[in-house]
């Protein structure tokens, strides 16, 4: 870190850049490696995830080597702490038990199966990232800047909320994910909320692809001295607001090989429900947190999987029940 800047900065950036974030891979190493290497090609400057790199899809480890060869700078969502601690559950924030059911099959798999050195990488891992774009303040998380798990939906988060966490966290711009469902909201004074999609799974719209999300911003951007007689007769909130160029954000949509990663799911045991939305676009499993209006997006409903029947299921110690509670083999 730059020893001149404040200490909550990270990173200042005074010229214009074009920048990728991704949000949860949920171990899809094949669209990870599309992504990159779209992102690239657009120009991309720097490369974030922010959070969630294990969970739901097959071999964990096989994301890393993909982060460290190409620089991804990565912030700590609630799997990667959970992983790297080795914490009972994923933290994931659900409370339906047909969520924890399946999300608690995730988890135990992705543990099992992520190597001590990258546990130890994601301990390492920062929950929150700060930095300064010309005169834009952004701050980067998992799922929002008060708790690292929480859901921010479109249809349910207000904007006067929106506009407090900014106030509350000195932001221009917030940027976050763990929904698994991307969308943006313009804010007052030139600030901006945008949920940046997920690499993991389709995002419940019967399409195969995944997203994610570049910026470009205009870095340092002097719209009228500050001295002048205009500027010093408006608030200071509006005068800061002046100074600030709006970002150009894009959703951008990755193509890759599902039908291989369905294939390598199959292979590991993983649940066929988790193929399912990989092959369909349809969530059949940790769905249940869904909003009405997030649910009922446009096209055919998902078929749910079975629900396993009450009482203890499971051949791992500490395997969830089916009404979401936890045993222990003895």
């Amino acid at each position: 870190m730059n020893q001149t800047l404040p200490p909550s900065v990270d990173h200042v950036a005074t010229d214009a850049e074009t920048l990728a974030l991704f949000g949860g891979v949920y171990s899809n190493y094949l669209a990870l490696e599309a992504a990159i290497h779209d992102a690239l090609q657009r120009g991309a400057e720097r490369l974030y995830c922010l959070g969630d790199l294990g969970a739901f899809g097959p071999h964990p480890d096989r994301v890393f080597p993909l982060l460290r060869k190409h620089g991804v700078i990565c912030l700590q969502g609630n799997y990667d702490d959970s992983i790297g601690n080795a914490r009972d559950d994923c933290q994931c924030g659900y409370t339906d038990p047909r969520d924890n059911y399946y999300a608690q099959i995730s988890y135990e798999y992705t543990l099992r199966n992520t190597s001590d050195a990258n546990r130890e990488f994601l301990r390492s891992l920062p929950p929150q990232r700060r930095e300064r774009w010309g005169n834009r303040e952004v701050l980067m998380c998992h799922g929002s800047p008060r708790r690292v798990n929480e859901f921010l939906w479109e249809s349910t988060t207000s904007t006067a909320f929106l506009e407090r966490l900014c106030e509350q966290h000195r932001a221009d711009t917030i940027f976050a994910t763990h929904t698994g469902i991307k969308w943006t909201r313009q804010l007052s004074r030139e600030r901006q909320f945008v949920n940046v999609g997920a690499l993991g799974r389709p995002e419940h719209d019967g399409r195969t692809e995944v997203w994610y999300t570049l910026v470009k911003h205009l870095g340092l951007v002097h719209r009228a001295s500050q001295g002048s007689p205009a500027m010093e007769a408006r608030p200071v909130a509006e005068t800061r607001a002046a100074t600030l160029p709006p970002l150009e954000v894009q959703f951008v949509p990755v193509q890759y090989d599902f039908r291989r990663l369905a294939e390598e799911m199959r292979s590991e045991q993983l649940p066929e429900a988790f193929v399912e939305t990989i092959l369909t676009g349809w969530w059949t499993t940790c769905r249940e947190v869904l909003p009405s209006k997030e649910r009922l997006r446009p096209g055919r409903l998902a078929k749910v999987p079975p629900f396993p029947p009450i009482g203890r299921i499971g051949l791992e110690k500490g395997r969830a029940t089916a009404d979401g509670t936890r045993y222990d083999k003895r």
